[in-house]
């Protein structure tokens, strides 16, 4: 019952103001866990700490879905795979000119000849972590506060718990190694047993019980700086959610331990007693996700939205927004919402450059923009809804969804506080004497560029002191409560279908005023038309196993979700659990046909604006020369609605690999491989892949560069 992850532990500042250290680099001189000798090691309280602090994430390794670990870090470069604030980049949310591996024909992902995700020396380290220290803490033979050392053991289990749910989303069954693994080929073989995905769920639920048995409210170790009781409470939820829906949605597959369903690990003897029951498990880990959501949810208010917009005009002395401060300022520790924060300074050379990267980089989608309610609460598409229209990018923030408001960045926008000079965009035309601003499309090199023009908003400072290299101290929000009621909200319609329960209603309203939207979503839910969502919105997850959804209370619990957390990095996530990416799989029955992202729509009002509409290079002789798609494109089926005038973010060079298809799925990418050496090492003779223990995921085979066999 334990977890883990790994983390530069300089990040978590706040920790060094409690008197845990003497200095941050305390933390950078832990001795590697192969060369610490037990007997001097893990003595007291501030030796357990500034042990497990070194597990949070790595910093140069951090990616949702590719490397590993749940608490992300901005690196110091930026590095493309170390953002929380770009890991939705790829998916129907925000894209840029390509699209990743997950969604290609042919994919790059591929089975390895070595290395992937079946690694867990990690584990095995916070494993051996607690086997010693559990007999200590028994005998009263570490020093120093109660409260303490508990805390500290307590971490240790959510980290281990947290390594172990990556891989589970990632790679399915899993071993469950409560020892470290001795270098014998008969032990090894015997721990490379895989465990059925939901036995290992509930040791991964039954690790976070523990703790939050033992971990507190972080009063004596760093506030929500560090790994509290409630963030332990809020992945537990999540972990119970993932599960629960990814075995709803998944049931009479191979990708759930159902024998009759073509499960492989019904090959293998060792499972031989092993019996399923989808229902059951899928019950259980519901009722585990609303309990652990509510108790969270019920503790921590959100914090309040004062319809304070940044950007509309110069920064002057009106109150700030909270909601939008929570992730643009520097200390998050007076937000109730915010469940664990990374905090940052420069001073101790502990910062990023997020906002030097982001002022050029991908952007969000159309079909994302178009999923945003109105103020009234009504879908773009209806009459009465007061849309303005998209034929300027700004127009599609008036009246709208705060969220949007709030998160997304238009241009002409101001930036800066103290700096009314700079503002977002590129400078066009002087128009009635006001210089005019229109999205950088077009340019790789722009200041503030946008592949979209839809730019993403969230972690954007208002302080222009930290947008160059290595000097930005903007915190990075990792766990909040508002997850805690989408949780509840989404847990309580598989419970109770489209009626729901008292708790989940107030829930929803409550996230519904914090956006600035008519508190009652049975507005939505009655205005919502299915056929014009999927035309306007193109949102994938109006599907699950290659059907739409018939449950307009559901979609819209999923549309809640995808606005709610928009560029935290848990879009793929929900798109796996919710098998919403059958219906790209090429020839099902289910399949929608090409599937393409677009970008806003930069020819009409927008081009206009431009002072040189050569800017924009299009149907070009050489063309790898062209930066935007044609408006001459009679490809309509690939085209937002059929308009060409739309930004087109597949098709602006033919030679692209999704210029005609775009997005596509295969269904083994709802896992990953499994690397060919694990299966020979495990092995009795460590060369016969038959007789390994390890089985391969679905639709893999063991031979390394091949790709997806379905």
């Amino acid at each position: 019952m334990d977890k883990r992850i790994k983390l530069i532990a300089t990040a978590f500042l706040g920790v060094a103001s409690m008197g845990l250290l003497s200095g941050c680099d305390d933390y950078l001189d832990i001795t590697p866990q192969s060369e610490i000798a037990p007997q001097d090691y893990f003595r007291n309280a501030n030796q357990l700490g500034a042990y497990t602090i070194n597990y949070y994430t790595s910093g140069d390794n951090w990616d949702a879905e590719g490397n590993g670990g749940c608490f992300p870090f901005e690196d110091k470069g930026f590095a493309s795979n170390t953002s929380l604030y770009h890991d939705d980049e790829g998916t129907d949310n925000e894209c840029g000119t390509g699209a990743k591996g997950y969604f290609n024909e042919k994919s790059g992902t591929q089975v390895g000849a070595t290395g992937g995700l079946w690694s867990f020396r990690r584990i095995n380290e916070l494993t051996y972590f607690l086997r010693t220290v559990y007999p200590r803490y028994e005998s009263g033979s570490i020093s120093g506060d109660e409260v303490m050392i508990k805390h500290y053991i307590g971490e240790a289990h959510m980290l281990r718990a947290s390594e172990y749910f990556f891989r589970l989303r990632r790679l399915g069954d899993l071993p469950i190694r409560p020892f470290i693994v001795p270098l014998d080929r008969d032990v090894l073989i015997k721990v490379s047993e895989r465990k059925p995905r939901n036995l290992v769920a509930r040791f991964i639920l039954a690790d976070l019980d523990s703790a939050i048995n033992l971990l507190s409210d972080g009063a004596k170790t760093g506030g929500t700086n560090r790994i509290t009781r409630d963030a332990a409470l809020l992945l537990k939820a999540r972990v119970a959610l993932f599960e629960a829906t990814f075995e709803k949605n998944f049931a009479g597959t191979p990708f759930v331990p159902d024998k009759a369903a073509g499960w492989p690990g019904a090959s293998k003897e060792y499972n031989k007693d092993f019996v399923y029951d989808n229902d059951t498990e899928v019950n259980f880990f519901l009722d585990q996700a609303m309990a652990a959501a509510k108790e969270v949810a019920d503790r921590h208010k959100l914090a309040s939205n004062n319809k304070r917009g940044f950007g509309a005009t110069a920064f002057s002395s009106a109150p700030t927004n909270d909601y939008y401060n929570m992730f643009a300022g520097t200390d998050a520790s007076s937000y109730p919402e915010v469940l664990l924060w990374h905090a940052y300074s420069k001073n101790q050379s502990v910062a990023h450059s997020f906002n030097l990267r982001a002022r050029n980089r991908c952007g969000l989608t159309q079909e994302f923009q178009s999923a945003f309610l109105m103020e009234n609460g009504l879908p773009i598409y209806d009459p009465a809804s007061g849309y303005k229209g998209d034929d300027y990018i700004e127009d599609t923030k008036v009246n709208r969804d705060w969220r949007w408001q709030l998160f997304m960045k238009s241009p002409g926008d101001y930036l800066y506080a103290g700096n009314d000079r700079i503002r977002h965009g590129a400078e066009g035309k002087t128009i009635d004497g006001e210089v005019t601003y229109v999205p950088a499309v077009y340019s790789t090199s722009h200041s503030f560029a946008s592949r979209t023009g839809y730019a993403p908003g969230k972690m954007i400072t208002t302080n222009d002191a930290f947008v160059s290299e290595h000097t930005d101290e903007t915190n990075t929000i990792v766990y909040r409560s508002a997850e805690a009621y989408l949780i509840y909200l989404e847990a309580a319609w598989y419970k109770f279908g489209d009626g729901l329960d008292a708790t989940a209603w107030d829930y929803w309203k409550e996230l519904r005023k914090r956006a600035g939207i008519a508190e009652d979503p049975q507005i939505t839910i009655n205005a919502t038309d299915l056929d014009k969502e999927w035309e306007y919105t193109r949102d994938l997850a109006l599907y699950s196993a290659g059907k739409r959804l018939t449950s307009k209370v559901l979609y819209n619990i999923r549309r809640e979700r995808r606005c709610e957390l928009m560029n935290e990095g848990q879009r793929l996530m929900d798109l796996i659990r919710w098998r919403a990416l059958d219906q790209l799989v090429k020839p099902e029955p289910s399949y929608v046909g090409s599937y393409h992202l677009h970008g806003c729509k930069i020819f009409g009002p927008i081009s206009d604006r431009l002072k040189s509409k050569s800017l924009l290079k299009h149907d070009q002789p050489d063309v790898t020369k062209n930066n935007v798609s044609s408006p001459n494109d009679t490809e309509t089926s690939k085209l937002y609605r059929g308009d060409a005038n739309y930004l087109s973010l597949f098709r602006i060079n033919p030679t692209n690999e999704w210029y005609d298809d775009g997005m596509t799925w295969k269904m083994a990418h709802y896992l990953m491989p499994i690397a060919q050496n694990h299966f020979l090492e495990s092995s009795p003779t460590g060369s016969d892949i038959e007789n390994s223990p390890i089985y391969q995921n679905p639709y893999w085979g063991t031979q390394p560069q091949t790709y997806a066999e379905r």
